[in-house]
């Protein structure tokens, strides 16, 4: 079932869309400001975003950035404004596409079959990296055991949403200092930038997980009040 976050602050056009797209077949989930919507992202990993620029606490254009960040998500962005620079903005931001409000519902969803049918060919052709003795496969969200590994290697590895999450930001910058701030914000969200803990537990985690010696990693490393790195 492919999973929507829908992210808007009129309570009766997220009412209208759960009820729209959960009749479709689509698993939805709302959100009804940007801190809800990347902390959202980050827990349930949708298929695709639906966005307003309109938000309470942000401007839509700071969720797609901080999307960006760590994920290719389809952002289809569904807002009242029509002037041109605002659409310009968006697109340039990372969104995928722009439908202006009031909008018709057959149209919205033949715009979203178009993105996820791109983003489904896209991941197709995603590379895996590695990590150890294993193989992490992003597209798959799948973690398995390298051919080479030694005998008593696990077959698998099972990472949780917010595991995956936060090696996805890490992966896709490889080499690439990314600062706890920046880490936090892209997938918990701009509430939870002091939050260091969340970090300091998910990368033992991962390292636990994933490193063949975890008190001394070599691929996801800390960088001592800095941030963090994926060496390939």
């Amino acid at each position: 079932m492919i999973r929507v976050l829908v992210v808007d602050d009129e309570p009766q056009l997220l009412r209208a869309m759960r009820i729209n797209l959960s009749a479709r077949r689509y698993e939805v989930v709302v959100a009804a400001d940007g801190a809800s919507a990347l902390a959202a992202a980050a827990r349930h990993l949708p298929d695709v975003v639906v966005l307003d620029l309109g938000l309470p606490d942000m401007d839509g254009t700071e969720v797609i950035a901080g999307l960006r960040g760590w994920t290719r998500v389809p952002i289809l962005v569904l807002s009242g404004r029509v002037d041109a620079a605002d659409k310009v903005d968006a697109l340039d931001a990372g969104a995928d596409d722009y439908v202006t409000k009031p909008f018709s519902m057959d149209e919205l969803m033949a715009r979203l079959r178009a993105l996820v049918r791109r983003s489904e060919s896209d991941a197709a052709a995603e590379p895996a990296v590695t990590i150890g003795h294993y193989v992490v496969d992003l597209a798959a969200k799948s973690v398995h055991k390298r051919p080479a590994a030694p005998e008593q290697t696990p077959e698998q590895v099972h990472l949780t949403k917010t595991e995956w999450a936060v090696l996805e930001v890490l992966v896709r910058n490889p080499g690439r200092l990314v600062s706890g701030r920046q880490l936090l914000q892209q997938v918990w969200g701009p509430a939870y930038q002091s939050e260091t803990n969340y970090l300091r537990f998910y990368l033992a985690k991962l390292r636990q997980k994933l490193e063949p010696e975890p008190s001394r990693p070599r691929q996801l490393l800390t960088e001592p009040g800095m941030g963090y790195r994926f060496e390939p």
